[in-house]
C-alpha cells in the first residue's frame, strides 16, 4: 500500500489497495487514516453496494434522520446534487450533524458526477486547528460547551418545500432537540484534542454572553480558514474520499454553478463526543 501525503496538514492519496477486498489491508489502511484524518483513492468507481459494504468495516452506516423520520430502517446513502436549480449549500467549515447527540465518525464520499469546473472539496485538520493555537487560547476553549441545533436544516427545508408546517420539519424539532457538545472534543481512539466546529449548526457557547459569544465564534471562523490547516482534492469522477469525521472539518467549493455536481455518501454511526481533561 502506498500512503502519499497531498498536503502537510492532513491528506494521502492511497494507491495499490483494492477497496472490494479489503480484509488484508484493512488494519494498515485505518492506521493511514487516523494519522492523516482523510484519504483519497482515485476512480475506484464503487457501486453502491460496494460502497455500503465498505463503509460497514468501518462501523455500522448511518440512517439519515431525515430518512429515519421518514421511515426508513435501514441505511441509506445520501446523495448530493448541485445544479442550475440547487445550488451548492455546503461550501462552509464544518464537521456532519453536530445537530444529533451522536454525529458520525465517518464519512465515504464518491464522486458521481464531476462538474465540467471546480467543485473540489476542502479539508481542514481540527487537530491542527487546536494545536496551532495559543495555550492561553486552549485553556480557555477547553471549559467551554456549545449548543447545537438544526434550526439551519429546518429553514433550509422550508425554503424548498415552501411549507412552514411540513411534517418534516415538526419531527426534526420533536425528535432531533438540541444538544450541547464541548467546544473541544477528544479523539477516542488517538487521545488528540480537536475543535468541534459546525458554524452553521452552532447556536451559542453556553458560558459566554452575546458579545462574547460573538468575539470567540467570529475568532474560530477566521482561524479555521487558515490555509496552514488544509488540503483541497480535485476529483475525478469515480474518486473515492475517507475522512474521520472527529478529527477534520471540510466543505465542498461552490464554484461550479450553473454546472452540475453530483455526490453520493455514506456515513458511520459514531458516539457522543466528550472532553478528557486527563487525555
Amino acid at each position: 500500500m502506498d500512503v502519499n501525503p497531498v498536503s502537510g496538514a492532513l491528506g494521502a492519496e492511497i494507491r495499490g489497495v483494492d477497496l472490494r477486498d479489503i480484509d488484508a489491508d484493512f488494519d494498515a489502511l485505518k492506521a493511514a487514516l487516523l494519522e492523516h484524518e482523510v484519504l483519497f483513492f482515485r476512480e475506484v468507481h464503487l457501486t453502491e453496494d460496494e460502497h455500503l459494504a465498505l463503509g460497514r468495516r468501518f462501523g455500522t452506516p448511518s440512517i439519515f434522520p431525515v430518512a429515519r423520520l421518514m421511515g426508513a430502517t435501514e441505511p441509506t446513502m445520501t446523495v448530493i446534487e448541485d445544479g442550475p436549480d440547487s445550488p451548492n449549500k455546503a461550501d462552509m467549515w464544518h464537521t456532519d450533524v453536530t445537530w444529533t447527540a451522536t454525529p458520525p465518525d465517518y464519512a465515504l464520499l464518491h464522486m458521481e458526477v464531476k462538474p465540467e469546473v471546480g467543485g473540489d472539496t476542502l479539508w481542514c485538520s481540527a487537530t491542527k486547528a487546536y494545536d496551532l493555537l495559543s495555550p492561553a487560547m486552549q485553556d480557555f476553549l477547553c471549559g467551554l460547551t456549545v449548543t447545537h441545533d438544526n434550526e439551519g436544516f429546518i429553514r433550509r427545508m422550508i425554503e424548498k418545500t415552501g411549507d412552514p408546517e411540513h411534517e418534516l420539519v415538526g419531527g426534526l424539532r420533536e425528535h432531533y432537540p438540541p444538544v450541547v457538545h464541548p467546544m473541544i472534543r477528544t479523539h477516542p481512539e488517538t487521545g488528540k484534542r480537536a475543535l468541534l466546529w459546525a458554524r452553521n449548526f452552532m447556536r451559542r457557547i453556553n458560558e459566554l454572553t452575546e458579545a462574547e459569544n460573538a468575539a470567540v465564534l467570529g475568532l474560530l471562523g477566521q482561524h479555521v480558514s487558515d490555509p496552514r490547516l488544509h488540503c483541497r482534492w480535485s476529483w475525478t469522477e469515480g474518486d473515492l474520499a475517507i475522512w474521520d469525521e472527529r478529527s477534520t472539518l471540510h466543505r465542498a467549493a461552490a464554484d461550479h454553478w450553473p454546472h452540475r455536481r453530483v455526490v453520493r455518501r455514506c456515513e458511520i454511526d459514531g458516539s457522543r463526543p466528550y472532553f478528557d481533561a486527563a487525555a
